[in-house]
């Protein structure tokens, strides 16, 4: 489906008010980590700034055949080595793992580090995917952090990456004012479930819009998050610096935790419910990756905790379809998304660039590679609409927000767009993100 420019906004809708606060954003107020004291000093959700523009474009896709790239423009410019890597992912689905060794180690040789163009790059680190997926290795683990070294590299990688890039705040500030916008008004008590809460860094913002609301002293706000077994140090990380946020806006505020395994054997059970409550839920793929097929279980038992509000996140909309067999056509698919996000850093360029793909987007790959290699589970859209849950269309307010963040970005090539229910982030003809609202 084609996506469609977005709509202009009378200028009549928007809250003089608000308008001021978006021009402000993103302004995520400092809290210290305090248990590093070699880094006590550091600031997790402080300012971001430094951001530049580049209107540099290169289309190196036929996005019309995304699995064909003889197409390609640039194809017989250095970058015949595709052919081969796609080669190689064909060898998943014709089970010839001993070929695909073969084109592989090929390829070593002639993808040896993640330099030159967006594709080169996004390139080298789908080889380096496919031999992981292929030999089943876990060394070097791209997705665990393991030191507190580690976790303030990649917090100031993601930082960076929000100053350059509109991605984490286009997922931030649609997420917060689907959750605003639903939740005002209600009960005192809101209670959001977060089953992909990061760093934790978006509820800076949620938390100052709460506190600057007449009501905020009678808003007390609970937070369980579903984490991986092995997030210690970012659940410390975590807790301390969103207590700390809250304390300083004098709002009243509880965090809980999880374990993945621990919800996976429990259910919607594994949480703590209080009567007068008002619930939020926000979903992303990762949550339905680990519960493969029992995503329709999942959603049936969503419904049976009325939550006031659902927000989806896709950040894999390279998933054309949860059902497709073609482990061929999801690796190109993918490769082509993130070949284009690499390409949209590097129009903003500064010295970031590399340690965000080094950091962040390469975890991402190797996961999505992962996730294009396993048994399809079910679109979950479909889920949603079979289990009786309506999309709800998001604000002209949240359309302006999303617009007024690429005008602080200020890099030429992304847009916003609105397909079916969803606001969506593009770079040029490529969607990178989209954000939709659910009532059951």
């Amino acid at each position: 489906e084609s996506v469609p420019a977005t709509k202009t906004i009378p200028p009549q809708v928007i809250n003089p008010r608000l308008d001021n606060h978006i021009q402000n954003v993103p302004e995520l107020t400092s809290c210290e980590l305090t248990h590093h004291p070699l880094h006590s000093d550091f600031n997790l959700y402080e300012s971001y700034s430094g951001l530049n523009q580049n209107p540099s474009h290169n289309n190196y896709f036929d996005v019309s055949n995304t699995c064909n790239f003889h197409n390609v423009g640039n194809f017989n410019l250095g970058f015949d080595f595709l052919e081969e890597l796609i080669r190689a992912a064909n060898c998943f689905d014709t089970h010839d793992l001993q070929l695909a060794q073969v084109i592989l180690d090929r390829l070593h040789q002639r993808l040896r580090s993640p330099s030159g163009e967006p594709l080169q790059r996004a390139a080298f680190y789908f080889k380096e995917a496919l031999q992981s997926l292929f030999t089943g290795s876990t060394w070097p683990n791209p997705v665990r952090l393991s030191s507190w070294s580690e976790i303030i590299q990649t917090i100031e990688a993601y930082k960076s990456f929000s100053g350059i890039n509109p991605i984490p705040m286009f997922n931030h500030f649609t997420t917060n004012q689907a959750l605003l916008e639903a939740l005002d008004g209600s009960a005192p008590l809101i209670h959001i479930i977060d089953f992909d809460i990061g760093f934790g860094g978006q509820y800076a913002s949620l938390m100052r819009e709460m506190a600057e609301r007449n009501d905020h002293s009678r808003k007390f706000i609970r937070i369980t998050a579903v984490v991986p077994e092995e997030y210690s140090f970012e659940t410390r990380l975590i807790e301390d610096n969103l207590n700390q946020f809250a304390q300083a806006l004098r709002l009243r505020f509880q965090i809980e935790f999880v374990l993945l395994p621990t919800f996976e054997t429990m259910s919607f059970k594994a949480f703590k419910f209080i009567n007068g409550e008002n619930t939020a839920i926000l979903l992303s793929p990762s949550i339905f990756r680990c519960l493969g097929l029992q995503v329709a279980a999942f959603v049936s038992d969503l419904r049976r905790i009325s939550p006031s509000v659902v927000v989806f996140v896709d950040s894999e909309v390279w998933m054309e379809s949860g059902t497709t067999t073609s482990f061929r056509k999801n690796f190109v698919n993918c490769l082509e998304f993130y070949a284009m996000m690499f390409e949209s850093l590097d129009a903003a360029g500064g010295e970031w660039v590399r340690k965000i793909e080094t950091l962040l987007l390469r975890q991402r790959i190797f996961s999505a590679v992962e996730v294009a290699a396993r048994t399809a589970a079910p679109a979950w859209r479909e889920v949603f609409y079979e289990a009786g849950m309506r999309a709800v269309r998001l604000s002209q307010l949240a359309d302006f927000q999303a617009e007024s963040l690429l005008q602080k970005v200020q890099v030429r090539g992304f847009h916003v767009a609105k397909r079916r229910a969803e606001l969506v982030l593009c770079w040029h003809k490529t969607a990178l993100i989209a954000t939709s609202v659910w009532r059951c």
